[in-house]
């Protein structure tokens, strides 16, 4: 926004926040895609699949609440647990949240498999943000 000094988190570093809350609360599968280079809307994918809609659930307040934490909130939200698929759109970082039959359905990963995967785990890989 113009006249908005307010700094905003990098979006590598909200896709690792997002991908290590996620994980704390036990998500399958947790992916970052670097997709900038061959989209123009986003950065970053970030996938996680929950098992229940309840898991689901608490995965997406789990993201919401540590990319909170970096100054950032969600500039849209569509679907809903029920829905089985949630995305939180962080304009840099789109977080996908699936339930696992939907994540297969609909296989991100193979859509754009062009995409390098951003190392995130828990180690000091994850901390320097070194490329897969």
């Amino acid at each position: 926004m113009p006249g908005n000094d307010t700094p905003h988190a990098d979006g590598r570093d909200i896709a690792v926040t997002a991908a290590r809350a996620a994980a704390a609360k036990q998500a399958a599968d947790v992916t970052i895609m670097d997709v900038h280079g061959l989209i123009v809307i986003t950065d970053y994918f970030v996938i996680a699949s929950g098992e229940t809609e309840r898991q689901v659930k608490t995965i997406l307040e789990e993201v919401e609440r540590a990319v909170r934490d970096l100054g950032e909130k969600p500039i849209r939200r569509e679907g809903d647990a029920d829905s089985r698929w949630v995305l939180l759109d962080y304009i840099d970082v789109v977080v996908h949240v699936f339930a696992q039959e939907e994540r297969e359905y609909y296989d991100l990963e193979r859509l754009w498999r062009d995409a390098p995967r951003l190392g995130w785990n828990r180690s000091e890989q994850a901390a320097a943000g070194s490329l897969d």
